[in-house]
């Protein structure tokens, strides 16, 4: 988000402009970045942008799975374990993990 030094307003102005009016401008499309003790704290924008910024997030999960996906379809083998063999790969006893639910219940 590209700032505007025009668009910085503290807490105390926001309260002296009143909510009304910011949000009026907001929903017209104009962004306020919030200052509170010298620093950026929230911004106010109309609901369109946050609508906007919900969509490029559900995309950016989708485009991570699918990144996922090429990654496996790239690099699979072909080759299937069965849980007995990834277990002595790891070096895991499954007759071990069996005991121990029983002495735990």
């Amino acid at each position: 988000m590209k700032i505007d030094t025009n668009d910085l307003i503290s807490v105390t102005d926001a309260n002296n402009k009143g909510v009304s009016k910011l949000v009026a401008e907001a929903s017209e499309g104009r962004e306020f970045v919030l200052i509170k003790n010298n620093k950026p704290a929230a911004v106010l924008v109309g609901i369109d942008k946050v609508e906007r910024l919900q969509r490029v997030e559900e995309y950016e999960e989708d485009l991570k799975l699918l990144a996922l996906a090429l990654v496996r379809s790239a690099t699979d083998t072909g080759q299937r374990l069965s849980l007995e063999e990834t277990a002595a790969r790891f070096g895991v006893d499954l007759d071990d993990l069996d005991d121990d639910e029983v002495e735990e219940g």
